[in-house]
């Protein structure tokens, strides 16, 4: 190991660690409620389409305030934005767990899913912001690694003991991650920020000083992502990665149909990339850091197209995990790159809104990845829709190589940084 390298750099910044606590729980207990609301949304209507409308609910208030959410990190103190969001959160799990307690309505349920996801994302892109400001630009990208780590430790960790706990109560679900948001909250009230970098030494928002029209203000983020053009290439990479590369969603035809492997079968595949990602983000805390990752996130995002192109081929149950584990591990990489890079080059005045527009790029490609996929599947299988999605983003790598090269030029992560107005 290289003695300039320290895999626990970010571990041994005492807010980070505060903060990596509260976080990590709080992400659990989210995966273990949404366990819980599909098993007892299935439970009591029984239709497959209610678990498409749990989705598109939990989608909505994303695409719709993801926007104002990245005006109001600028605008106001982060810490306080992020802690009433995990209220919110926090009010809406218990509101949920009582519903489940007496058989509520069902349609209550859908609206206060609506409610915790608006809180959600009203609070995301303050919370994204902070983290610059726990730790110094040299040691951001191995906490970004460590973040990435963690969730997909908890993406594979919590629906796990989700599903033990809703074998004995299904509102204990709803309460534990009431609890777990609510101890995020506890936890931010201990944090000492680092002065925030300003490029220009003004604050967040002078209200002394006249304000651009509400629009403006509002696409702001919108126009940073294409004038920093690496950004978006960035994005758009993701975004196509995702929205072309969509085979999670058809996990259960292939469980069923081609490899024949039940539902056992399945929760292996439907794990598989979080695995994957998990595996890779731990080794990316004891690699030495990338000294050329551009080149190494184009190969990553083409690696991705390949896996599932092998895996939409695939007849073999270990071949097709294996892949799904590939496309999960190389994902990670992009990850780490997207997120390092979105917060090192944008000002700390624009990190609010430039977080939201990444949030739009990567959560609208989850969801119409899926339903592309779903639709290329209906017409012309699933085999004919995993293989397309793969060449596809194979062809996205060439296209973003060709017409990007500052992106294969691209170095040392830790060295990116916002340009000076």
């Amino acid at each position: 190991m290289s003695r300039s390298h320290d895999p626990y750099a970010a571990f041994r910044i005492h807010d980070y660690r505060l903060y990596v606590l509260g976080w990590l729980l709080a992400m659990i207990g989210t995966r273990i409620q949404s366990v819980a609301i599909g098993w007892e949304i299935y439970q009591r209507t029984g239709e497959a389409i209610s678990l498409g409308l749990v989705g598109l609910v939990q989608a909505l208030p994303m695409m719709l305030l993801a926007l104002p959410a990245g005006v109001l990190a600028d605008r106001y103190e982060r810490r306080r934005l992020a802690m009433f969001s995990l209220l919110g959160m926090t009010a809406t799990s218990l509101a949920l767990a009582v519903f489940s307690a007496i058989q509520g309505p069902v349609a209550w349920m859908f609206a206060l899913l609506f409610l915790d996801a608006t809180a959600m994302t009203l609070g995301r892109p303050a919370r994204v912001a902070l983290l610059p400001q726990l730790v110094p630009a040299e040691v951001f990208p191995n906490a970004v690694t460590w973040n990435t780590s963690l969730m997909h430790m908890a993406s594979v960790g919590g629906p796990a003991i989700g599903g033990l706990i809703i074998a004995v109560s299904v509102p204990s679900a709803y309460i534990i991650a009431a609890a777990s948001s609510l101890w995020f909250v506890l936890i931010l009230t201990r944090f000492h920020f680092r002065p925030a970098e300003r490029v220009d030494g003004a604050p967040l928002w002078d209200a002394t000083q006249p304000q651009p029209a509400i629009w403006q203000t509002l696409v702001a983020g919108l126009q940073f992502v294409w004038d920093k053009r690496i950004l978006f290439t960035l994005m758009s990479l993701d975004l196509f990665a995702v929205l072309l590369g969509g085979a999670v969603y058809l996990l259960p035809i292939f469980a069923e149909e081609i490899l024949h492997v039940g539902v056992t079968g399945f929760g292996y595949l439907r794990a598989a990339p979080a695995v994957g990602a998990f595996c890779m983000a731990f080794a990316m805390i004891y690699l030495p850091p990338m000294k050329q990752a551009g080149r190494a996130l184009l190969l990553a995002v083409a690696g991705f197209g390949v896996a599932t192109i092998l895996f939409g081929f695939s007849q073999n149950f270990y071949l097709s995990w294996a892949m799904l584990f590939l496309t999960g591990a190389l994902d990670n990489i992009s990850m780490v790159v997207r997120q390092t890079l979105t917060q090192l080059l944008t000002p700390d005045r624009m990190r609010g809104r430039v977080s939201a527009v990444s949030s739009i790029f990567i959560g609208a490609s989850n969801e119409l990845g899926g339903f592309e996929s779903g639709l290329v599947a209906q017409w012309f299988g699933p085999v004919f829709s995993v293989v397309s999605g793969g060449i596809g983003t194979i062809v996205v790598v060439a296209g973003a190589t060709l017409l990007a090269p500052p992106l294969l030029r691209l170095g040392a992560l830790h060295e990116a940084k916002a340009e000076t107005e």
